[in-house]
């Protein structure tokens, strides 16, 4: 049987009716070549077959790799094979989201579902290989994970607010944002109305796209405009630091660069570049934390933005306690762990069927707060009403003090930044 090798990768993107392959991507480990046809219509087969006895397979694994299916629109199967050791079937299941949605980003709803020629389809896909190989590769954020972007919360947000706000307004457009390092510095109030998928796509398309001055792409957005197209403009005021625009026909991407970045952003040049060097935390510098954290997730579920570091002390003050690679590891896990098992979470678009039993059922209460205690770490989360909380611990915290640490934690957050 086959068998995916070392922490690698594979995916497939077949027709649902007649199961042709339409694309395989893959990343890590020995394989590199396409999958043998007999391995793709093997996977390909157990599941049309348990589909027509009315029979849902969603996810098995072996000694050492782990496979997730799913179905969009009854038009695209998506598979994944996975053999990296912190894959789990909520990972996943949000990995083929994301690569779906990316394809809708691209392409457009009405090409992967009404596709008359597959020839030809298979040729349009290619444009999606880059975005869809971002997703396949290690996590270093947790965007992809939570769905939700990632902000930096910096002191001069409300300078940077207000000439986005103008900027935005003289573009014609309502939708905008400022970026820096795959994270939203400020934004407009329209931006933040977008669904948390397809904000978080637009932030980490620009991610995946080779620097340049300026762009004018064609996007569709999977939920608010599957089927007709927008423009998506990006201008490189600074080295690492990008503002972004969703437009209709006008203006033109000469006139925006020429005329309205100078005049609006011309002035800021000394902040924009002082905000490009900000410290890897993402945090204010006056946000105190308790030495004894590694890392942290915080999400504000109302407003869709989470913040994410695993250097909350800042590049210069982590010590030896746990490597970057490994923060980064457990804390994505421990939170695929809570919202999957302890907490409730928003249900998938499309989706009909939970992946696996809700943990809550036969219980009166939702839990409101989970942790785990390993030889490496420590983590506990809370779920409110507006905030979700993650935090990775050194193993030496006390176990007992681990409650109230997270919840002070999460008032000197909120409180430092009404937005959050």
């Amino acid at each position: 049987m086959w068998e995916e090798t070392g922490d690698s990768v594979t995916l497939l993107c077949l027709t649902a009716s007649s199961g042709v392959p339409l694309y395989c991507r893959s990343r890590g480990g020995s394989v590199k070549q396409q999958l043998p046809f007999s391995v793709i219509g093997s996977l390909n087969g157990v599941h049309m077959f348990g589909s027509n006895l009315d029979v849902l397979l969603t996810a098995a694994c072996t000694e050492n790799t782990r496979v997730v299916w799913k179905v969009f629109h009854n038009s695209i199967t998506l598979i994944v094979l996975s053999s990296d050791e912190g894959a789990s079937d909520f990972s996943l299941g949000r990995l083929l989201e994301n690569v779906f949605n990316a394809m809708v980003l691209v392409l457009g709803l009405e090409e992967l579902v009404n596709a008359r020629n597959i020839e030809r389809l298979k040729k349009d896909l290619k444009a999606c290989y880059r975005l869809i190989d971002s997703f396949l590769e290690p996590g270093k954020c947790s965007a992809d994970l939570t769905h939700y972007v990632e902000c930096a919360v910096v002191p001069s947000r409300a300078i940077l607010q207000e000439c986005l706000e103008a900027f935005a307004s003289s573009a014609e457009s309502r939708f905008g944002s400022l970026l820096t390092g795959g994270h939203v510095l400020c934004a407009t109030e329209q931006w933040w109305q977008l669904a948390a998928q397809e904000a978080m796509l637009l932030v980490w398309l620009v991610r995946t796209l080779p620097p340049h001055t300026s762009r004018d792409l064609p996007v569709y957005l999977p939920h608010g405009s599957p089927t007709v197209p927008h423009r998506f403009l990006t201008f490189q005021l600074v080295s690492g630091l990008e503002v972004v625009l969703l437009c209709g026909p006008s203006p033109s991407l000469q006139y925006l660069a020429d005329e309205l970045v100078k005049q609006f952003w011309q002035p800021l040049l000394d902040l924009l570049k002082q905000t490009a060097r900000a410290s890897p935390r993402c945090l204010p510098p006056s946000t105190y934390l308790a030495p004894g954290i590694l890392g942290l997730l915080l999400i504000n579920q109302e407003q869709r933005k989470s913040l994410f570091t695993v250097q909350p002390h800042g590049s210069q003050a982590e010590g030896s306690e746990m490597p970057l690679k490994s923060r980064l590891c457990a804390l994505r896990s421990f939170y695929a762990l809570a919202i999957s098992l302890y907490f409730p979470s928003e249900k998938s678009e499309g989706s009909t069927v939970p992946l696996q039993e809700e943990f809550q059922a036969g219980f009166s209460h939702h839990p409101q707060h989970c942790y785990i205690v390993s030889a490496t770490h420590k983590a506990y989360a809370i779920h409110g009403r507006q905030h979700q909380l993650f935090l990775l611990l050194k193993p030496d915290v006390p176990t007992f003090a681990l409650r109230s640490l997270a919840t002070s934690t999460l008032q000197a957050l909120t409180a430092e930044d009404s937005t959050l």
